[in-house]
């Protein structure tokens, strides 16, 4: 499969396609088209199908895809085809209700520890995992965790992802309000809930 030079949103429609896949095949879907994909995810076949081209012949033309095999060709391509192990830091709010959120298992992913500063939550445990003293970052090196979630203040953020990737970490899903420095060969994926509320009000219709 080609892997190089793929258009960053293509990258990110990727894991909506995998979802639906998996969604259709639990419901019996052993086959599909591009247009019973697009149909159930709300997306365009004909995106669907310019998508997967940069990765070489996923279906056949006018029979569709085979569904446990396009769901295992998006997981290699995205890399979902193991188990990845995560931190998160920083249990408030925001913090609480990510540790208890479903969704993350359809991917591979699993919250192996978490981390934070305050004295009334260390100890604690949420969903099976106990909440550690953010002093004891340097423990996920031992446990080859790579992928953080980072849900502190944006005082804070630096300089936890400094100590992040200090102790192995690779990839940074960073709910910080703020932009982090880090070497290139690390990837940050930021996401603010805010500035995507910010744009929405731009394509409701007036009253």
């Amino acid at each position: 499969m080609r892997h190089y030079r793929i258009p960053d949103e293509t990258v990110k429609r990727l894991p909506v396609y995998l979802r639906g896949a998996v969604l259709l095949l639990k419901d019996g879907k052993k086959s599909l088209s591009s247009g019973e994909l697009a149909g159930f995810i709300g997306a365009s076949p004909a995106q669907i199908r310019k998508d997967f081209s940069y990765f070489g012949a996923f279906g056949t033309r006018g029979v569709g895809y085979d569904t446990p095999k396009l769901i295992k060709q998006i997981s290699k391509i995205l890399k979902l085809n193991k188990r990845h192990k995560a931190v998160l830091v920083g249990i408030g709010n925001l913090g609480t209700a990510i540790m208890v959120y479903t969704g993350f298992s359809i991917y591979g992913f699993s919250i192996e520890a978490a981390f934070d500063n305050d004295a009334k939550k260390i100890g604690k445990k949420i969903n099976g995992i106990t909440i550690e003293d953010i002093a004891k970052l340097r423990t996920i090196r031992a446990k080859k965790i790579q992928i953080a979630i980072l849900a502190v203040t944006s005082g804070q953020a630096q300089r936890v992802a400094e100590s992040l990737v200090n102790n192995g970490i690779k990839g940074i899903l960073n709910f910080s309000p703020c932009r982090l420095e880090v070497p290139k060969n690390i990837k940050v994926i930021s996401i603010d809930i805010a500035l995507d509320m910010a744009r929405l009000p731009y394509y409701m219709p007036k009253t």
